[in-house]
């Protein structure tokens, strides 16, 4: 691995509108063992602030002082380091083996259920046993033709069960991969600059960013440089970096770059909120935001701000304090926020600025860039860009579920109309930038734009999201995507919605869907039929909002049968939304 200082991860950026190629440096930090000992705050035990982790033959691994009461995933780590599956190619190994032989070793049992998913690989072992789902790393949601038509050969061989969905963070996942075909899967990702590496379990997810940066002629700073430096320093540029893949829990991160806050940051571990400072460019910084089964919370401020360059050395000394001081018991005590709770925010500012390069953070600023009185834009449809005589097309992805032959055409499109570029959004859709304005009227006439694809779908299309649900994911209560779509066609023909409303949907308590950002969310459930006996249901959820005036919506109604979901909603948009019953649309109209 190369190394370089800690204070090499500092890059110079102008303040924005910031160049277009972002400096392609060796970005991986020398490994450095947590510090021995700690100044504790106030209030707090100085044996608190013990790192639990300590270097080990080039990976981290927990003491052994702090093994007691562990979770099971942490033992599965302590066992055998996740990583060596890539970085000592164990994967090559595996993939030789029969579902048979791995079953009948525990070591092997556990590489498939567990440890494959720090190289982004889940194994559906309740509904879809020997398949694997794959999850990739796309920062800020940018990729190309060439890789939507690899990705489209790749899920195309795997028949009913091969098939691709856009993910709530800018991401593709790919789905029906079986075993032995992974090390030509990941030699082809590769080779065109695509990796699925530590996209999993303890490690970073995909860092998000604005789906129109470099285009949107509103835009504060173009998000790209900062999300593909974060994303190429947290995998050693696609070599593993054993640094970060020992985290307590996953971890969000995301760079705010519009004042749409399509990157919705409140939900995010770590936040970059651009804000300036004595004239200098930088961000203000929230940390802290996730979803869980037991608990949801929003990002909150930490009271901090970071000149533009130093955007990896903070993220570098978050992750570090995440890592060295997380408690490891009970998975759902376990996210970052725990640990802020616990040491307070000043605290846990303090393990931070610690871990600077320097050893200083500064405040907060005052001069925050983004307009909290904006209202959000719509990315549906043609737009102009800020480059003169282009336009960005935005398109609708029916709960963000597409096929080989749709990917193709995608990608067809993208070097037909486009510069051969595709942008992914959170809302699960999909954006073709670049395309010159005198083609965009062709562009519309497409055939593919004229059935799923549209680029003007109805209201509530618009805001439809839907996790994987019980089709491919185990943990999956009920089945989500079809459903989300059935249920909504049956409710515009109930009523009239003239303004959006965003549903989201999410087939069990870990909310992949975002239900609680939505304003109308769905959380799959068992509820009793008429019978008495188990039937598949939904809590249904009212006022979530995004934007700089975010609020995590609440428990509307509790067990709803989902044959009986849409008269519910349908009254839901009447007396929450201001929508108008058909028939009585129909006759106002006479």
């Amino acid at each position: 691995m190369a190394s370089s200082s800690s204070t090499s991860l500092s890059l110079r950026f102008t303040a924005p509108p910031l160049p277009s190629k972002p400096r392609r440096s060796v970005i991986v930090a020398a490994q450095t063992a947590p510090p021995a000992e700690s100044t504790a705050s106030p209030a707090l035990d100085a044996d608190r602030l013990e790192p639990r982790v300590e270097l080990r033959d080039g990976f981290f691994i927990l003491k052994e002082k702090f093994r007691k009461g562990i979770n099971p995933q942490e033992k599965v780590k302590i066992e055998r380091e996740p990583m060596k599956l890539f970085m000592e190619n164990g994967i090559e190994e595996l993939a030789k083996k029969s579902m048979e032989e791995i079953d009948s070793e525990k070591s092997s049992k556990e590489d498939i259920d567990v440890r494959l998913k720090w190289l982004g690989l889940f194994h559906r072992r309740k509904h879809h046993y020997g398949k694997f789902m794959m999850r990739l790393k796309l920062p800020n949601g940018v990729t190309t033709s060439a890789q939507t038509r690899y990705l489209a050969s790749v899920i195309r061989k795997y028949g009913e069960d091969g098939c691709a969905d856009v993910t709530t963070r800018q991401n593709w996942q790919i789905r029906g991969v079986v075993l032995p075909d992974v090390p030509e899967i990941l030699k082809g990702l590769a080779s065109v600059g695509l990796t699925s590496l530590q996209s999993g379990m303890d490690n970073v997810r995909n860092p998000v960013g604005n789906p129109l940066a470099g285009i949107d002629p509103e835009e504060i700073v173009d998000t790209r440089p900062y999300t593909n430096l974060l994303s190429q320093f947290i995998t050693a540029n696609s070599r593993g970096n054993p640094d970060f893949t020992n985290l307590p829990r996953k971890w969000n991160v995301c760079v705010i770059g519009t004042h749409d806050l399509y990157e919705h940051p409140h939900i995010n571990d770590l936040a970059y909120m651009p804000a300036t400072k004595d004239g200098r460019f930088g961000f203000n910084l929230l940390v802290g935001g996730f979803f869980s089964p037991k608990r949801c919370e929003e990002a909150i401020p930490l009271d901090a701000w970071v000149p533009a360059d130093d955007v990896l050395p903070l993220c570098k000394a978050v992750l570090e304090a995440y890592r060295d001081l997380g408690t490891r018991g009970n998975r759902q005590k376990t996210r970052m926020m725990w640990l802020i709770d616990e040491l307070g925010v000043e605290g846990f500012r303090a393990e931070v600025e610690k871990r600077m390069p320097n050893g200083k953070l500064e405040r907060g600023s005052s001069e925050d860039l983004v307009n909290k009185q904006w209202e959000r834009r719509d990315y549906f449809g043609v737009h102009p860009q800020k480059q003169e005589g282009l336009s960005f097309v935005g398109l609708h992805v029916p709960v963000g579920r597409l096929q080989a032959d749709d990917m193709d055409e995608l990608a067809r499109l993208a070097d037909t109309y486009g510069s051969g570029e595709l942008r992914l959004t959170v809302e699960q859709n999909i954006i073709i930038p670049n395309v010159e304005t005198s083609k965009t009227e062709a562009l519309l006439q497409e055939p593919f734009l004229k059935n799923r694809f549209s680029p003007e779908p109805s209201i509530l299309m618009k805001g439809l999201v839907a996790c994987t649900g019980n089709q491919f994911c185990g943990q999956a209560i009920i089945e989500t995507k079809q459903r989300a779509l059935k249920v909504t066609e049956e409710v515009e023909r109930l009523v009239a919605v003239t303004k959006p409303v965003r549903m989201h949907w999410t087939g069990c308590p870990n909310t992949c869907g975002q239900v609680q950002v939505a304003d109308i969310g769905f959380m799959g459930c068992l509820t009793r039929g008429e019978n008495g006996k188990p039937v598949e249901g939904a809590d249904v959820y009212v006022g979530g909002r995004i934007g700089s005036d975010s609020h995590l919506g609440e428990i509307y109604k509790k067990g709803v049968r989902v044959t009986d979901l849409v008269p519910l909603v349908a009254e839901i948009l009447v007396k929450e939304f201001g929508a108008v019953p058909r028939e009585r649309e129909e006759n106002e109209e006479d």
